[in-house]
């Protein structure tokens, strides 16, 4: 089962999503403190410019009071001696808070700390010069500056939020990712519950046309090769084993049949019956030896090979029935000269066990290196064609291993091609059986 912790996808993914929007609110929250702060800090610059300039106006009406009215501004009002002529009822008796002074006609905004009636704090301060007959006055208004966080709960809020969101996120991503990754894990489990008997077992399809419907499919093509490869495995492992039985049960039972009766018996003749079921156990073991090694994929030599020299030296051997050859010479192919002639060979024993009385061989050049082994048998009917290359293939009583074959000269002889990459197949003929081999032509 998918783990919400640890090391799996879900896990990562979900902290990775979550790690990203908390930086992503970091990002956000940084720019709305700035652009709180810096509108707060506007405001509280107008107020404050506003403050100042309305006691120059009482001050141009000569309608100043010695005690102002208590706002949020810190104000104080001093005359062209340097005397505190006015001041809100929070700085009475209080010392004057600067010295700056603007030049005449202007006036001066900007943020310090440390003012002597402030120490250890930022304020925003105002000075005006206001022009006066007997001498020009200032006015001096104050207020602390706006902090970074703007106000306590501004900050509070932010990170509320912003935990809310990573919680959300966290959540969100995780049932996301667990329902996207469920039919993995059932497609897991299924592949775990499979096992060597397990023919028939497939995995899940999800619905959703996706990367995990893709990958339910691909798993289950897999597994209907798998099963029909081990079906093959089986059937040619139970074949095997028959055919490996048979020729050593009936050189048990003519041994024991002659150790009953040894006066009766005529141990010459016995022994060359035990040598015929000898000659048939060792050609059946050697092609499963051959059979082994080619299913192993080994490599074949790489050298040239003439057909046409092939086929003559090969049917110069002695045979039962007639052959004909018909050859064209420069027929050459890259390959294996010892595989190749057993294929021959395979081929032209197969021919001689049906063939009524003759074979025709014929090698050509036809866009690729064409051999064909023709016999004038009772051929093989078009549905039976492929069967014939299966191992062990048992067809009627004109074409079957027991006519002196061991059911594997046809599957070695097309598993040769196919490692050549050729093609080996039965193709019509007017009488007999006509197979017809093709390999690439060798170039240069």
């Amino acid at each position: 089962m998918i783990t919400p912790f640890g090391t799996s996808v879900r896990a990562r993914l979900t902290l990775f999503a979550s790690v990203a929007m908390a930086l992503l609110c970091v990002v956000v929250n940084s720019f709305l403190l700035y652009m709180l702060h810096s509108s707060a800090a506007h405001e509280q610059r107008v107020a404050v410019s506003g403050a100042a300039l309305r006691v120059v106006h009482l001050i141009e009406r000569d309608r100043l009071p010695d005690v102002l009215r208590s706002g949020q501004p810190s104000i104080q009002v001093v005359d062209d001696r340097g005397r505190l002529v006015s001041s809100t009822q929070d700085l009475a008796g209080a010392p004057r808070m600067s010295t700056l002074e603007p030049t005449r006609g202007a006036r001066m905004l900007l943020e310090t700390c440390d003012l002597p009636t402030y120490p250890g704090q930022c304020n925003v301060l105002v000075v005006v010069h206001v022009y006066r007959p007997a001498g020009d006055w200032l006015v001096y208004a104050t207020q602390k500056a706006v902090p970074w966080y703007v106000s306590p709960s501004v900050p509070a809020t932010l990170l509320g939020l912003s935990l809310g969101l990573v919680a959300l996120t966290w959540f969100g991503v995780s049932r996301v990712v667990a329902k996207t990754l469920a039919p993995v894990d059932r497609i897991r489990a299924y592949l775990a519950e499979i096992s060597a008997g397990g023919g028939g077992m497939r995995v899940p399809v999800p619905a959703n046309d996706d990367e995990i419907r893709a990958l339910a499919e691909t798993a289950n093509q897999t597994l209907e090769r798998l099963e029909a490869a081990m079906e093959q495995q089986r059937r040619f492992a139970s074949d095997a084993s028959h055919d490996l039985r048979s020729p050593i049960t009936a050189m048990r039972t003519q041994i024991e049949e002659a150790l009953l009766y040894p006066n009766d018996t005529d141990w010459p003749e016995t022994g060359r019956a035990l040598l015929a079921s000898l000659e048939r156990l060792q050609a059946l073991v050697t092609d499963l030896l051959t059979l082994a090694k080619l299913d192993a994929g080994t490599i074949a030599a790489k050298e040239s090979v003439d057909l046409s020299e092939l086929v003559t030296v090969e049917t110069a051997r002695h045979r039962s029935k007639l052959v004909v050859i018909t050859l064209q010479s420069g027929v050459t192919v890259t390959g294996d000269r010892l595989r190749l002639a057993r294929l021959l060979t395979n081929l032209l024993d197969n021919a001689e066990r049906h063939a009524e009385r003759m074979i025709c061989v014929s090698v050509r050049r036809n866009g690729a290196a064409t051999l064909e082994v023709l016999d004038d048998g009772g051929g093989i009917a078009p549905e039976q064609r492929e069967e014939v290359f299966r191992r062990f293939t048992r067809l009627d009583a004109s074409r079957n291993r027991d006519a002196g074959g061991t059911g594997l000269g046809l599957a070695i002889a097309r598993d040769i091609a196919e490692t050549h990459s050729g093609t080996l197949t039965i193709e019509d003929s007017d009488r007999g059986a006509r197979f017809v081999l093709r390999l690439p032509l060798r170039q240069g």
